[in-house]
């Protein structure tokens, strides 16, 4: 992972998508790293993370997007060249410091990394995030190769400190994961950074933001007229029957050209920045052109911009876009399109092969671990309120949980909404509503809606699923985590601690393994009113392996077939369980050694693990 830091121009490395990012920002000269991890984007600041002690930058797992995006911005501001990174939806957190970002300015250079996910692999929407760069006035890189991963990366970086503006770098998934080599560059040597005090400029006072705004709107049309003639566009003239593409379309496009053998049949217009948008460059294509098709993922944002631009100049060229194959949603591929170039070019479709899911496939349902603390919770909670209570959840690992047996998500919305939700339910149904939020996701964003709770009276009970760490996104640390683990000296912020200090009075901390404790205490909270909060505290069984080294001494076995195994089987749902002929057995190479079934039923006996 070194040679990221340490590799010398010229050299070749076969990068994730993800390390490329990296490495280009270690060429561009950044400072400051800080970020919200997040799915695809979680590698960047993973790898910045195992660099950060060799490395001259500072990094650090903010609390959540917002925060990540301030102190970033604090950085930039003193004149550090700064990267933030997040996943798509985290812009919607970050969104009200990026507006005012985009008015006073960045002089160190500010660089947002969006990872968005057309799809939604691992997201709850498939937003497109090019929207943002519109709103609020950011010149956008989209990269289409690991290559230009980094090299945009470096670029962004140097374009934001030239014109002292924050950039977004627009990814998807396909970029963030994809794996390629990459041609390292130079690494660039940054001044010492320096505060320069001028609060008519960076204290947006209506006043101020009122004279920042013309600047803002002047900076992005000389940023325009630069990226203009930028090599990050290129242009191809070949025949009057032309292609515009911007994002991962780019790379798919050059497949199928040179799969259908058209490359002096179809010019083409690559566009790796795409806004401010390259007007002058888009009209000298279209007026090369009678007819062009636009390809791009989700919205058709470069489509209405090149239908504007045909507009304005009253040219009479042909614009092809979304239809019923090139939708507004998912991905494409290069099966897309190429049905789309075939047809646009009235050639007969033969496809040749697909690296496409087949749809024959049996399917796979989300499922919690072996031995996942969170199953415990929802099987005692089953056991007590069953379908009276209405279930809240949350964005982490125990959304999993929304499938039967386990029924424990009943809606959801975002990061944090589960406390905030859960009262808006529970007040409008005057039903009990169980809110379900795991540690990290209640740093992230729990804790106001637990403040409102408390403070307006609402009836919830909140069981904050601590499993000490952020799971789902790779065991990223969070305030609450045992520092020490991650080679850190960060304090250790007490979950129940600040419950309390919230003003909530009836607070509980157990361990779910422990089914008895368990049941006991939500039998208790179900017979009392107001906010009340149970803190089911046990490590990630994947953390206590891999990271604590716990060593696994016992699993369990079916001593006895009987109607309360079959019963465990599946209210638990524990993928360790499995059926042959007609018994139920137990795998002991992915049983964790949890014991939570062996409290269900005597059936089900400790015996040791062999050790290999």
């Amino acid at each position: 992972m070194k040679y990221l830091l340490e590799g010398k121009p010229g050299e070749k490395h076969i990068l994730l998508g993800n390390e490329a990012i990296v490495r280009g920002a270690i060429e561009g000269g950044v400072g400051f790293v800080s970020c919200y991890p997040g799915t695809p984007s979680s590698e960047v600041p993973d790898t910045f993370f195992k660099l950060s002690k060799y490395g001259d930058f500072y990094f650090e797992y903010s609390i959540n997007e917002k925060v990540a995006l301030e102190v970033g911005g604090g950085a930039a501001l003193g004149g550090v060249p700064t990267l933030v990174t997040m996943k798509h939806v985290g812009v919607n957190v970050a969104a009200d410091p990026l507006m005012s970002l985009a008015y006073i300015g960045t002089p160190g250079g500010l660089v947002l990394l969006s990872a968005d996910d057309p799809g939604c692999h691992s997201s709850q929407n498939e937003q497109d995030n090019r929207y943002y760069t519109r709103l609020a006035g950011l010149p956008c890189f989209e990269p289409s190769t690991a290559q230009e991963a980094k090299d945009y990366t470096k670029e962004a970086l140097i374009l934001s400190r030239k014109w002292q503006q924050p950039v977004m770098l627009r990814t998807t998934t396909r970029i963030n994961h994809l794996r390629s080599q990459v041609i390292f560059g130079e690494k660039l040597s940054i001044p010492k950074p320096n505060f320069e005090r001028d609060p008519f400029r960076f204290v947006p006072l209506p006043a101020i933001a009122r004279m920042r705004h013309p600047i803002l709107l002047k900076n992005l049309e000389q940023i325009q007229k630069e990226i203009e003639a930028h090599p990050f566009n290129k242009m191809s003239l070949k025949t009057r029957r032309g292609i515009i593409a911007s994002g991962i379309s780019r790379a798919y496009i050059k497949d199928v050209i040179a799969d259908l053998g058209i490359e002096e049949d179809i010019s083409l217009l690559e566009l790796g920045i795409t806004y401010p948008v390259p007007e002058g460059l888009i009209l000298k294509f279209l007026k090369s052109v009678e007819e062009v098709l636009v390809l791009e993922e989700l919205e058709p944002i470069l489509e209405n911009e090149v239908r504007i631009i045909c507009q304005k100049y009253n040219l009479t060229t042909k614009v092809v876009g979304k239809d019923d194959n090139l939708t507004r949603l998912f991905e494409y591929s290069t099966t897309k399109i190429e049905k789309a170039v075939a047809k646009f070019l009235a050639k007969r479709y033969t496809p040749k092969g697909s690296c496409e899911t087949p749809e024959d496939l049996p399917g796979r349902p989300p499922n919690l671990c072996p031995g996942c603390p969170h199953r415990a919770v929802y099987y005692s909670v089953r056991k007590i309120f069953g379908d009276d209570a209405i279930y809240a959840t949350d964005i982490g690992c125990y959304t999993l949980g929304f499938l039967p047996p386990h029924r424990a998500c009943d809606f959801l919305f975002c990061m944090g909404s589960s406390i905030s939700g859960g009262s808006g339910m529970a007040k409008a149904s005057g039903k009990t509503v169980i809110g379900y939020i795991g540690d990290s996701t209640f740093f992230h964003s729990g804790i106001t809606g637990l403040i409102n709770a408390v403070h307006n009276n609402h009836d919830l009970i909140v069981i904050i699923l601590n499993n000490e760490t952020t799971a789902m996104t790779g065991h990223q640390p969070h305030p609450g985590v045992e520092s020490t683990i991650f080679g850190s000296n960060n304090k250790r912020v007490d979950i129940e601690a600040i419950v309390k200090a919230c003003g909530v009075e009836y607070v509980k901390t157990i361990n779910p393994l422990n089914l008895n404790k368990t049941l006991e205490v939500l039998k208790e909270v179900k017979d009392l009113s107001g906010v009340r909060v149970i803190i089911a505290k046990q490590p990630c069984t994947l953390l206590a392996q891999r990271v604590l080294k716990k060593k696994q001494r016992t699993v369990a076995y079916v001593a006895e077939q009987s109607e309360e195994v079959e019963r465990c089987l599946y209210e638990l749902a524990c993928p360790a369980f499995y059926r042959k002929d007609d018994k139920i057995l137990i795998d002991e190479s992915i049983c964790s050694g949890c014991m939570f079934c062996t409290q269900i039923t005597k059936s089900i006996k400790v015996k040791k693990k062999e050790q290999n």
